[in-house]
Formats: C-alpha cells, sequence, structure tokens
C-alpha cells in the first residue's frame, strides 16, 4: 500500500507522481456536512447526544375539542433552545366523506340502542353526533378540508437534568391546554431527522384536523415590529427577531428616547449614528457631556467645544440666504424673531415695553450695516452683540437692558457670543459640545447653537439627523422649548429627523411643548426607568402592569421600542468594533485610551 493509499484509505492508490494536483485537491476537500456534523453523536431509546448537547423529540398525540387562536404561542415564544416541525398532508375529502357516513352511522346506532334500552342520554355521543354532522356538512360544502397533521418538537439541553426541566416545563404549558405529547421511544434518530429542514415525515405520527383548528397551530404569532429597510435597533426581547426601521419612511422623522441615567440611552443614540451614517445620512449632535467627542474624531467629523474660552463661535446675528421659494423679508423678519427670543432668554424676562424696544433696537442694528430687506445676505457683513449694544444704548427707556446685557459684551461672558462665526458644519457628522459651559448659560447656548443648524438645514434641505441629548435642558424655557417643538413639526419639510433624549422624563412632560414633541415623534424609545417617574410614563404611552415592572427590572440597553401604536421589548445589541467606538462605560474607555496610548509609545520607540 502507497503512501498516497494510506492518506486516502484506497489500496490501488497510484504513485505520487501520476496524481494531479486537482486529483489530491478533489479527494481532500471538506463537504459542508463535514464542517456542520457534531463532533460524536450517540443514539439511545429516550434520547440522541450530538457532541454536547442532548436532544429529545415529542409529538402530539391528542388535542381538545376546540383550539383557541394563538394557543402555541407560549411554546414558540418559550426563551429556550428548541425546534418545530409541523407536516400537514391533504386528506382526499370524497374518502373522508365515506368514512364519515359510516361513522356517523355508528354513533347514530348507539344513541338508537341506548332510547331502546331505555337509558339516559349521553351527551358525549350526543356532541360527536353533532360535530360529526356539522363537519361533514362543511366538507360538502367545501368550506372545511381535512388534513393529517404531525407537529413534532426537539428539545435541546446540555444535560439531562435540564432537559427533563425543560420537558417539564414545556409539557405544563401544553397540558393546561389539554394538548398531551409523548416522547419518541426508540424513534429518536427518525424524530431528529424529522425537525430538521429536509421536509421529511420520518415519524408519520398523525392527527387529523380540519381547516379550523389547523389555522391556529400558524407558527408565526409572535409580534414582530421591523420593516424591510433601514438600521438595526436592536433585538425583539420576546422572540429574538430584528428591530430594523428606517426613520425616514415614517409619517415623520423625528424620535423621543426616555431614560434613567446609566440605562445606555447615550448607547442606544449613538449606535443608531454610527449605522445611520453608513446610510448616506448626515448627522448633527448637540452634546451636553462631551460624550461624543471620541466617536466624532473616530468616523472623521468634527467636534465643535462651545464654552466661554473656546475658539468656537457662532454670531446670533448671521443671516440664513434666502432660497428660492422664499423672499430676503421674510428671512429677515424670521431672524429678528428668533434674536428677541434669545434676548428674552438671556435678560431674564421682558416686559412687553422692552420686548417691543429689542425688537426696534435688532432691525436698527441690521439697518446700521446696511442690511435691509432688500440686501442679498450672501455679500454682507452681519453686526455683532456689541453693535446691537451700541444702539440700544441711544435708545430712550432702554437703561436696564444695557445694563443686563454689559455681562455678554464686556464682562465675564463677552467671549461667548460677541464674536463673528467661524464655525463650519459642513461635514457628514458634526457635533458641538456643551459640556465645558455654565449651567446658567445653556440654554442660551443651545438656542443659539440649535438656530445655527436650523440656519444651515434651511438653506440646503438634505437627509439629516439632528440629535439633541439631555433636552430637558431646553425644556426649562419657554423660548427653546416651543423651538424645539417647531423643529419636530417643521424639520420633515427639510428632510430633517429630530432625535430627543433625556433623563429626566418629569421635567420633559411637564412642560407644556413636552406632550407635542412626543406625539409628533414616529419612534419612542423608553428603556430603564425610575421609580419615582414610572407612573407617568406608564399613564403617557399607556403600558400595562407587566410593561411597567420589565421598564424598572430591565438591564442596561433593555426597554421597549415604539413606532405609532405598537411596541415590543428591546435589546440593543452593538458589535465589538461599534462598542469599542461608542462606549461610555468608564472602564472602557480607559482602558480603550491605556491601550491607544501603550501603542503610541511603542510606535515612538520603534521610530527611535
Amino acid at each position: 500500500m502507497s503512501f498516497i493509499g494510506k492518506l486516502f484509505g484506497k489500496k490501488d492508490a497510484p504513485a505520487i507522481t501520476s496524481l494531479l494536483p486537482q486529483d489530491i485537491y478533489e479527494q481532500g476537500v471538506l463537504e459542508l456536512r463535514d464542517i456542520i456534523a457534531p463532533s460524536a453523536l450517540k443514539i439511545s431509546p429516550k434520547e440522541l447526544n450530538l457532541g454536547e448537547k442532548v436532544a429529545r423529540t415529542f409529538f402530539v398525540i391528542s388535542y381538545p375539542r376546540f383550539l383557541t387562536d394563538s394557543w402555541f404561542a407560549p411554546i414558540i415564544n418559550l426563551d429556550k433552545v428548541f425546534n418545530i416541525s409541523i407536516f400537514i398532508h391533504p386528506v382526499d375529502t370524497a374518502k373522508i366523506l365515506r368514512h364519515f357516513q359510516k361513522k356517523v352511522a355508528e354513533v347514530q346506532s348507539q344513541i338508537n340502542q341506548r332510547e331502546d334500552k331505555g337509558l339516559v342520554r349521553d351527551p358525549m355521543l350526543d356532541t360527536a353526533y353533532q360535530d360529526l354532522e356539522s363537519l361533514r356538512n362543511n366538507l360538502m360544502q367545501a368550506q372545511e378540508k381535512i388534513f393529517d397533521v404531525g407537529v413534532y418538537i426537539t428539545l435541546f439541553g446540555d444535560s439531562d437534568g435540564e432537559l427533563d426541566k425543560l420537558e417539564s416545563e414545556v409539557k405544563s404549558i401544553l397540558e393546561s391546554k389539554l394538548v398531551y405529547i409523548k416522547p419518541a421511544l426508540f424513534q429518536q434518530e427518525d424524530g431528529y431527522k424529522s425537525v430538521l429542514p429536509l421536509g421529511d415525515d420520518r415519524l408519520s405520527v398523525h392527527s387529523k384536523l380540519n381547516s379550523s383548528p389547523l389555522s391556529s397551530i400558524f407558527p408565526f404569532v409572535s409580534f414582530d415590529l421591523t420593516s424591510d429597510k433601514g438600521i438595526l435597533y436592536g433585538i425583539n426581547r420576546h422572540n429574538s427577531s430584528l428591530v430594523l426601521f428606517d426613520r425616514f419612511l415614517l409619517e415623520n422623522y423625528n424620535s423621543v428616547t426616555f431614560a434613567k441615567s446609566g440605562s445606555g440611552k447615550s448607547y442606544c443614540t449613538k449606535l443608531e449614528i454610527l449605522r445611520t451614517l453608513m446610510f448616506d445620512t448626515e448627522v448633527i449632535v448637540i452634546d451636553p457631556e462631551r460624550e461624543y467627542e471620541y466617536m466624532a474624531n473616530a468616523t472623521g467629523g468634527k467636534y465643535f467645544n462651545i464654552s466661554l474660552n473656546s475658539e468656537n463661535h457662532i454670531n446670533p446675528f448671521d443671516l440664513p440666504i434666502a432660497r428660492e421659494d422664499e423672499a430676503a423679508s421674510d428671512v429677515l423678519r424670521s431672524n429678528i424673531i428668533n434674536l428677541v427670543g434669545l434676548f428674552r432668554i438671556m435678560l431674564g424676562g421682558l416686559t412687553q415695553e422692552e420686548d417691543a424696544i429689542i425688537d426696534r433696537a435688532i432691525s436698527e442694528t441690521y439697518a446700521l450695516k446696511d442690511i435691509t430687506p432688500e440686501s442679498d445676505f450672501s455679500n454682507v457683513t452681519p453686526p455683532l452683540l456689541s453693535d446691537f449694544e451700541l444702539v440700544l444704548a441711544g435708545m430712550e427707556g432702554a437703561e436696564s437692558l444695557v445694563e443686563r446685557l454689559t455681562k455678554y459684551t464686556k464682562g465675564t461672558w463677552s467671549g461667548f457670543i460677541n464674536k463673528p462665526t467661524n464655525v463650519d458644519i459642513n461635514k457628514k457628522f458634526a457635533v458641538f459640545s456643551l459640556r465645558d459651559m455654565e449651567d446658567e448659560l445653556k440654554p442660551v447656548a443651545m438656542y443659539i447653537v440649535t438656530h445655527y443648524i436650523w440656519n444651515a438645514i434651511r438653506r440646503t434641505p438634505k437627509k439629516r439627523l439632528l440629535v439633541i441629548d439631555e433636552a430637558w435642558w431646553m425644556m426649562k424655557s419657554e423660548d427653546t422649548a416651543s423651538f424645539l417643538l417647531g423643529l419636530a413639526k417643521r424639520g420633515r419639510k427639510y428632510y430633517l429627523g429630530l432625535a430627543t433624549i433625556t433623563q429626566d422624563v418629569d421635567d420633559f412632560l411637564k412642560s407644556p411643548y413636552g406632550l407635542p414633541i412626543l406625539t409628533n415623534s414616529s419612534i419612542q424609545i423608553l428603556l430603564k426607568q425610575s421609580p419615582s417617574s414610572i407612573d407617568r410614563i406608564q399613564q403617557t404611552f399607556s403600558l400595562t402592569d407587566e410593561e411597567k415592572y420589565l421598564l424598572l427590572e430591565s438591564e442596561v440597553g433593555e426597554g421597549i421600542f415604539f413606532v405609532g401604536l405598537k411596541h415590543v421589548a428591546l435589546k440593543i445589541i452593538a458589535s465589538y468594533t461599534e462598542d469599542q467606538i461608542i462606549t461610555t462605560n468608564p472602564a472602557q474607555v480607559m482602558a480603550i485610551k491605556k491601550a491607544k496610548d501603550e501603542l503610541e509609545m511603542a510606535n515612538g520607540a520603534a521610530r527611535i
């Protein structure tokens, strides 16, 4: 026996020199069954050992007189490992009718015999006769058909003990509905092959069912919430199906996310952003906690730090270029109204007289720079806050306003907005961080940044997603909350999706603008909630008590996903690469930073 013969187990193998490379490859190549086959197989009367798993197959032997809809759902949605096969073999109606005629005669004969003997009527015989007659009529009228139905279930476990426990659970669920199963004793091999996706009914253990009860076994009774296109939001915790949606195919493109601190709301949002960027969508983020900086750098985006000492500035007096379908006078008027709202926040509220003075001062400030409703805004130099202060100082009754405005032009806060704009968001991903901005100024900063973004969106409509994290900051002021509602209502016209995220549910919903923003959002995501806010959440979203406790007991990244009136339990899952980019876990962030520093040191040492 040659070496090749030993290698391939052939006594008549040719010499090495006579074998072509192709012959050697074809004789040694692996087939699919070699790859998927278990490492070992043991067949016993009661079960199969497939490598490290134990499998046990059962068949349904008995059904109740009536089968209710979705009786099979508790088994299908069981959070265990198992296979189910349902074999449906049509039976010839003419053959069944002949059999029924004989069966009806037998039952009628038994009833007549009991009557002749003077015995009490048997309800079971009467019921059987009525059922047979009713079914025979339906068969003759082609309203029903008869089928031989085999339902086989193979359970899997890591040990006999685990399998026994699962078997007991499945039997308990089915027997509570008067459905009984038996193990395929001495037929485990045929049973296992019957549940493989081969369509081979080797057990042939059938029950005759007509169309109506057969329809109740329909396996796809578990509720799915998904669409054909979009990004993966997570996994349906109920049945492990995928929750896929494209917000830009819904009636509006907005979403709202409510969650307590540390429940994974930023993680969920970052994951959506990362996946949205892959679908040719621009994303803009208002980041109050500097959580998106690493992600912006990793994806090639732009990161702007908005603070008193920042080099990034936005001039609120900037004017957007009028589009073809709007007049320059409308743009100027709209910007003046927005600026009045800004000064209302900056100056701690305005009386009616002060409101009128501010409005007139803004118009005169623009006129000072030769900006009128007839101007071409693309060739003008907008005024600064100090120009506005100068105009305001010359107006009667504006002394108090000028005094309050001084801190923004000459005082501690002068470096914030009294400079020309040097920010450009012409990038697929842009982040505005407000973490280093003083809390007192955050509503002002949010108002200015969101208006700057809104002007850019109106100028060039394209597919965009605007993410506002910790939106409760904007709900503190009526002007910022009103503007946020305006974004939610008007964004669709400019192909803009608004994603609002907040952990302070009460502050958000107590605002008169909170509920309208919520109702103008096609997608709502509820993650783990705190006991103090869960009752408000339950009332707002009409949750059942089970859903309420689900939100209280959810792990990080788990919750409920709403689209319209439909919702499912959601689990957010990211790949390893995605997780490394979006994680906010301090331990993971420090580990990533340490690994990055070590790599840079190693590269530096190698260059030396």
